[in-house]
């Protein structure tokens, strides 16, 4: 007789609920959380690179794995570097070209302005890197390290501290901080390429129109289903990556073209599309946000910020190394000076107004949180110095130093900001008498009616 109360074995490894899944990915989805997640990797990695098993962190990082004759015979890091980060800067191109196209900046009058701070966010702090480096042999080429701005760590401090903050100012912080890297990842394939193969990069750009022209069209490939399009379009993205990453140009820019091409429904009146419609451009980010804030990110932290500091002795010869200074002063102080200043001129020169919800001290804010180059100043700083050499290990302290410092800074002020628009926000939902209107708004229509009363009448209002 069968024993129906027999279990079926269990399998390794287990699926779990749906329901646990959905949680894990709603989760990951959170700002705070990938940042987070960002700080504990970039931490553990520290802690282990200074620890009597720091020689089993170097030997997992630097394990090659891959297939040679496709150029793909890489360290775990770079693995992490090349690939995983490839991942992040995929839904960066998706996400500035939604915003761009369907968002607040779809007008060039609100995208000029942080489009021309990101420029200025990277101009003055490479010109302070090379005024303090100057004459130091071998340190020149670290002059993009201070350029780039992390995204994931910025907007997740913004949205632990700006509960109350104007949504205007995380729109400027995200463009901004957008444009910042892909100024960041041009100057990596113009400035740190070596040599560029035609052959294999044209393939690639063929890959990426094949893939543009498909993500298009999917529609008439998968009907409604934007869900299923990622089993035709992710093959076709890996192969646009091995091409782009065999032609000698960084590979994470191929992450960033493929985003570009994902359409992004417009917005439409009542007549367009149903108001829960989700594009294609709103799928993927939907199912790619956990894995890049849930293992892309972290998982490059974890890899390329670990530096053997070599103790208290270590650390006084890195903060007194011209690299590390140098780093430093462009993060802390060129981001919020160039920033502010490129938008102070263009506003007075251009005539061109800063959204209504916004003041200057939050520009001084963004500018601090732009200070936190962590992901891609760390990618830089690979590029920049060999590995193994000291200006190597100083320019990773320095970019950790200056990232905490910015967001310490920044904290405080967009903190104190945060409390100040929380006393407005709370004065706008008081409504005394009940009549659903807060008090705030009829306050100022019944002292606009007293000034406009004849004097007679004000004196018996009052």
């Amino acid at each position: 007789m069968t024993d129906h109360t027999k279990r079926a074995p269990r399998s390794f490894p287990r699926y779990g609920s749906f329901a646990e899944a959905r949680r894990i990915g709603e989760i990951l989805r959170r700002e705070t959380v990938g940042g987070v997640l960002l700080v504990i990797a970039a931490a553990v990695a520290i802690v282990w690179a200074n620890t009597p098993a720091a020689d089993a962190y170097f030997a997992i990082r630097d394990f090659e794995v891959g297939y040679e004759p496709w150029h793909l015979r890489l360290s775990l890091g770079a693995w992490a570097a090349d690939g995983l980060l490839a991942i992040f800067f995929f839904l960066v191109g998706l996400e500035l070209k939604r915003e761009f196209v369907a968002g607040d900046l779809r007008k060039f009058s609100t995208a000029v302005v942080p489009i021309a701070a990101a420029a200025g966010g990277v101009a003055v702090p490479a010109l302070i890197y090379a005024l303090i480096v100057r004459g130091e042999p071998g340190l020149s080429q670290g002059w993009a390290i201070p350029t780039a701005t992390d995204i994931a760590f910025a907007v997740a401090v913004l949205a632990i501290i700006g509960s109350h903050l104007p949504s205007a100012l995380r729109i400027f912080l995200l463009t901004l901080a957008v444009v910042d890297d892909l100024l960041a990842i041009s100057i990596i394939a113009v400035f740190y390429t070596d040599r560029i193969e035609l052959i294999p990069l044209g393939v690639a750009f063929a890959v990426i129109a094949v893939y543009g022209f498909v993500a298009q069209r999917y529609r008439a490939f998968l009907g409604s289903r934007p869900f299923a399009a990622w089993a035709i379009l992710l093959p076709i993205g890996v192969v646009a990556w091995a091409f782009m990453h065999a032609s000698g140009v960084h590979a994470t820019i191929a992450g960033v073209l493929l985003g570009f091409t994902i359409p992004v429904l417009h917005r439409r009146g009542a007549s367009g599309a149903l108001a829960g419609e989700r594009g294609l451009a709103e799928e993927f980010e939907h199912r790619f946000r956990p894995l890049s804030a849930g293992l892309a990110v972290p998982v490059f932290a974890f890899f390329a910020a670990g530096v053997s500091v070599g103790g208290w002795d270590g650390v006084q010869r890195a903060f007194a190394n011209p690299v590390t200074l140098a780093i430093i002063a462009a993060l802390v102080l060129g981001k919020p000076l160039g920033i502010t200043l490129t938008t102070w001129v263009l506003a007075k020169i251009a005539r061109i107004r800063l959204d209504p919800a916004l003041r200057w001290i939050d520009i001084v804010g963004v500018g601090l949180l732009a200070g936190i180059g962590f992901t891609v100043s760390l990618l830089v700083a690979e590029l920049s110095f060999a590995s193994g050499s000291p200006e190597h290990d100083y320019a990773k302290v320095a970019i950790l130093a200056a990232s905490v410092t910015a967001a310490v800074l920044a904290s405080i002020l967009l903190g104190i900001r945060n409390h100040g628009y929380g006393r407005i926000r709370a004065q706008e939902r008081i409504d005394v008498d009940g009549d659903g209107i807060p008090d705030v708004y009829q306050r100022e229509e019944r002292r606009e009616e007293w000034f406009k009363a004849p004097p007679a009448s004000r004196r018996r209002r009052e």
